[in-house]
């Protein structure tokens, strides 16, 4: 069973198309219009061992805001199809990543209630044309979208780059790990039957 999805999302501030295959190989191509969020997504495309192409078109003149958005609305929506019934996923994930001087964490329950609870600060209000504070927007788009329970935590660091890319690695690591098949389990991994 292949898990893959296609998004296209159009309103009045973007226009988005989005591809996910969760069982990649870590390759992709991300077109944003926004430098460092495109290497953000491919970090996450890399070293989740996705497959994903995005190209969004979005009101770069007034911020990076809707786009940011947007594009996590979008892929919380492909996550959720991709994963579809989510039978013998392992539904929980983990990881702490070092990046440098930082040290970040994720952990995701892929079982349907959203939340997001966001535990860090960066001392860079902008990193080129991405405004850092997106950072929570963005995973907070992903998280409802994908009715996934995130909570992200850093517990150090002083350069925003070397933050902002932990915490993207750690959400790519944690979400293979949840996302990964077990065929031990029967159904999902739920005593109630459906998750």
């Amino acid at each position: 069973m292949e898990r893959k999805a296609e998004i296209k999302r159009k309103t009045f501030e973007t226009d988005i198309s989005l591809s996910l295959n969760i069982d990649g190989a870590g390759k992709g191509s991300i077109e944003t219009g926004i430098g460092f969020f495109d290497h953000m997504l491919n970090l996450f495309t890399k070293h989740g061992l996705f497959n994903m192409d995005i190209k969004a078109i979005g009101d770069l003149d007034v911020d990076s805001h809707h786009t940011i958005e947007d594009v996590g609305i979008v892929l919380g929506q492909a996550i959720s199809k991709a994963l579809g019934e989510k039978k013998s996923i392992k539904r929980y994930g983990s990881s702490f990543v070092p990046m440098d001087e930082t040290l970040a964490m994720v952990v995701i329950d892929l079982g349907g209630r959203p939340f997001l609870v966001f535990d860090a600060k960066f001392p860079s209000e902008k990193l080129g044309n991405m405004d850092t504070e997106m950072v929570e927007e963005f995973f907070r788009s992903v998280a409802f979208n994908a009715g996934m329970n995130l909570h992200i935590k850093l517990f150090y660091g002083s350069n925003t780059h070397h933050m902002i890319e932990g915490i993207f690695k750690a959400f790519a690591r944690a979400l293979d790990e949840a996302a990964r098949i077990d065929s031990r389990i029967e159904g999902v991994m739920s005593t109630k039957g459906t998750i």
